[in-house]
């Protein structure tokens, strides 16, 4: 079946982008514990490119098939996990890049690279890191990865944050996350 990328996320309704959520069907890897640990000679750079044995992986379903396998244990180091073999692989600064937000309603709505859609809330929250003068912005993806958002997105948001009152913050489903790091 050919993959079919979801609309363009500001065309697309909260309720909406809450479905396709919700339907994404994801390999359970939470309650995977194999006993088999390799080096899965995978890196992914600073800016997203996924790379095998360093050559970049250029089959974007390659890439968003790898993306559904990833967690990080509590050490921080991430994995590619199948029910019989977990897989080291090298993640630069995050495994996921945010390549768009919009608001709607009263959520923040990120659409990834990988083309998946989340909605920053207590499930998702924000996170800044870096300094004041060059801030970097992670959101919560799943299975302890994040999604670090791209320059154009962070403009996006913090935009956003001025709407919304000094630019400091911005809030999703209720809750209040922070721009500028602590």
């Amino acid at each position: 079946m050919p993959y079919a990328p979801p609309p363009d996320l500001a065309a697309l309704s909260l309720a909406e982008i809450a479905r396709a959520v919700e339907e994404r069907r994801l390999p359970p890897i939470e309650r995977w514990n194999p006993a088999e640990v390799r080096d899965s000679a995978m890196r992914i750079a600073v800016d997203g490119t996924w790379y095998h044995q360093g050559t970049p992986i250029r089959r974007p379903a390659m890439v968003r098939a790898f993306a559904s396998l990833l967690m990080r244990d509590a050490d921080g180091q991430h994995w590619l996990m199948t029910p019989h073999c977990r897989q080291s692989i090298v993640v630069e600064d995050a495994a996921f890049r945010a390549v768009d937000v919009q608001r709607k309603g009263d959520a923040l709505a990120f659409r990834l690279a990988t083309d998946e859609l989340v909605l920053a809330g207590p499930d998702h929250p924000l996170r800044a890191a870096g300094d004041p003068e060059t801030p970097a912005i992670y959101l919560a993806v799943r299975h302890g990865c994040e999604a670090r958002l791209d320059r154009s997105t962070w403009l996006h948001l913090a935009e956003l944050a001025l709407a919304e009152g000094d630019g400091s913050a911005v809030t999703s489903q209720a809750l209040r996350f922070p721009l500028v790091p602590a």
